[in-house]
């Protein structure tokens, strides 16, 4: 059985849907949902999903090995970001290395970097007239939205789409995706 560990800091609708999705497989489960927010919804919906939630703060994630230290214990098989904004730690890459992945709301390398998520990043490629957006599941490294890319998908944006209207489109792109890239990450031989 592999085990996922999911790092959220807001609502958690992708961290729900991938929960749902292993509840429903045999062969992979998220066992944790860590939070750097103790307020974020994410882990009411890990608590209403049965799954172990833990929050932590900035000296525990940065300075102490105390998140290391959990991480290590719960020896997960992948590490997902979902909507996770604080930068991960080279020490947590080094003992987990091509086991953290994370979701963008843009086709990188647009639209990535320090303070573009959410609808930072809608606003700005409505505001730039894109013709297009969509999603990118990258790997994990020292650098914002800077990891090898797995996967991409796309969304057309129609001319009098708003920031709003690109965000649901694009929420649409993760729910479908995320968890299926997520399984052929953990099973490489897995046909759909």
């Amino acid at each position: 059985m592999k085990r996922i560990i999911i790092f959220a800091s807001g609502s958690g609708t992708n961290a729900e849907n991938i929960i749902k999705h292993f509840n429903e497989k045999e062969n992979a489960v998220v066992t944790h949902v860590f939070s750097n927010n103790q307020r974020a919804k994410v882990l009411k919906r890990a608590h209403q999903l049965k799954v172990k939630s833990l929050h932590f703060d900035r000296t525990s994630f940065y300075e102490s090995n105390e998140v290391l230290r959990i991480l290590k214990d719960a020896n997960p098989d992948l590490i997902v970001l979902a909507g996770f904004l604080w930068i991960f730690p080279e020490k947590i890459l080094k003992e987990f290395p091509h086991k953290v992945i994370n979701i963008h709301p843009s086709l990188l390398p647009k639209y990535g970097g320090k303070g573009m998520y959410g609808s930072h990043v809608h606003d700005a490629v409505i505001k730039n007239k894109e013709q297009e957006s969509g999603i990118t599941i990258h790997y994990v490294n020292e650098e914002y939205d800077k990891g090898a890319i797995v996967f991409q998908a796309k969304t057309k944006i129609e001319i009098d789409d708003t920031a709003e209207d690109l965000a649901k489109n694009i929420h649409k792109l993760e729910y479908k995706y995320f968890p299926i890239t997520i399984e052929k990450i953990l099973f490489p031989g897995l046909e759909d």
